[in-house]
């Protein structure tokens, strides 16, 4: 349930982001926020086959590193279709849980070289030598607050060691 939850988040708070960087998306939850945000319609599809929307709109607080829509674009032709089937659910979920860290993180949280553990259970290693980067993704907005956590939009979809 608490994997499902972060995932959920995760989806809003990518949904989030590019929409509403001040104080007006505070009274938004994370997937509210992403809906409104536009950029996120993948994500959000994810979350939906996935079964975490519910848990996302939960109480949190979450910590959302949130790919776009073009980072979603980006992987290998038929990767997003193959994980929306119902089949590969657990694939589905172990991915987008990946990119939500319990609690509300800040990027002034952040350290060089700091290792945050992911609702997921891998950790993510955060390098802040050129810009913020997650592993092998550059965080493009920081700081999009919901109401239930915290969105970080990133380019890439990280990948969990499966």
């Amino acid at each position: 349930m608490i994997r499902k939850t972060f995932i959920a988040v995760a989806a809003a708070l990518a949904f989030a982001v590019p929409a509403h960087a001040g104080s007006h998306s505070m009274s938004k939850d994370i997937v509210d926020t992403a809906t409104e945000a536009g950029s996120f319609e993948t994500l959000l599809a994810a979350a939906t086959a996935a079964g975490l929307v519910d848990t996302l709109k939960g109480e949190g607080p979450f910590t959302v590193f949130a790919p776009t829509d073009e980072a979603f674009a980006a992987l290998p032709a038929g990767t997003v279709e193959d994980l929306l089937k119902p089949e590969n659910k657990e694939q589905l979920v172990d991915i987008l849980t990946y990119h939500v860290v319990p609690g509300k993180v800040m990027s002034t949280d952040l350290s060089d070289d700091m290792a945050a553990t992911t609702v997921e259970g891998g950790d993510i290693m955060i390098d802040l030598d050129n810009g913020v980067m997650v592993n092998d993704a550059t965080v493009t907005q920081a700081d999009i607050e919901a109401s239930n956590g915290v969105i970080h939009v990133i380019d890439k979809v990280i990948m969990p060691s499966m």
